[in-house]
């Protein structure tokens, strides 16, 4: 039996927290991240397992959810720390039959739960499972400094945050044809904000929480970054633009839509017609 330690999974988390870490977007005990893992990707480290596993309660029922397994950040847990000590920042977790608890398997080895955002992360999960047909497998959330900049500048609608980060990198319509969805300023935290946010995924693999952070979703953890890091990147293009006295020059809609054909994605209608 090989160490828990030493798994694809708690590396990737490993290394997917100090970039976060790095780029700045994850103060604190800032930002979140979820990893949906497979039977066989737990398998070869039962050993390393609880054997009397702490129980849980979820705050609502997710029996699409039902005996599905997770690696997840701890909540009050400092990004920068992971590497330092991974079985005490993560924890790996497996949801009940019924769907309405889970059990800590590995990590927290110093107390505590999963994140406080884990109903948002779930029920993300569940949409976007439907979604990918189970391909997608990370939700992944941060405060892109950025994107949350932005969100105080724009108006707060879907198609004119998706334009204006079209307009400031080109690959960014090929990476997010679908765009970026937002939902109003709740208290995170929240069954409610969880699910605007599952509402949002269900259209976009980038969802914005105004004055607070972004979601991302994808197959990988260097996709669920990888996305992020491009709209980030696209986002900070936008502010130096504003703060040089906005744009001269811009990507009109007729080039976009040139863009998606020679790349073969179709992007969201509503920010293409702006």
């Amino acid at each position: 039996m090989q160490n828990i330690i030493s798994s694809w999974f708690v590396q990737g988390m490993i290394k997917a927290t100090g970039d976060m870490w790095l780029k700045g977007w994850d103060e604190r005990n800032g930002g979140n991240i979820s990893l949906r893992l497979l039977p066989e990707d737990v398998a070869p480290y039962r050993s390393d397992l609880y054997p009397q596993p702490r129980q849980e309660p979820l705050t609502q029922p997710m029996p699409e959810l039902a005996n599905a397994y997770f690696i997840v950040t701890g909540s009050g847990k400092f990004f920068r720390n992971v590497q330092i000590n991974p079985s005490e920042n993560l924890v790996v977790l497996q949801i009940n039959g019924q769907g309405n608890g889970y059990q800590i398997l590995w990590g927290l080895d110093k107390g505590g739960l999963p994140t406080s955002e884990l109903a948002a992360h779930f029920q993300s999960h569940i949409v976007r499972m439907k979604l990918s047909n189970g391909s997608d497998r990370v939700i992944m959330h941060c405060h892109a400094t950025n994107l949350i900049a932005l969100s105080y500048v724009l108006e707060l609608k879907n198609e004119v945050l998706t334009r204006e980060l079209w307009e400031g990198s080109t690959e960014c319509l090929v990476v997010f044809p679908d765009g970026v969805g937002i939902v109003p300023w709740m208290v995170p935290g929240t069954d409610g904000i969880g699910t605007s946010t599952a509402e949002q995924m269900a259209h976009h693999p980038l969802v914005l929480w105004p004055f607070h952070g972004i979601f991302g979703t994808g197959p990988t953890l260097d996709d669920a970054f990888g996305l992020i890091d491009t709209a980030e990147k696209s986002a900070e293009i936008m502010v130096k633009v504003r703060s040089m006295g906005g744009k001269k020059q811009t990507i009109s809609s007729q080039q976009l839509v040139d863009l998606a054909k020679r790349f073969g994605v179709t992007p969201m209608a509503a920010a293409v017609a702006l």
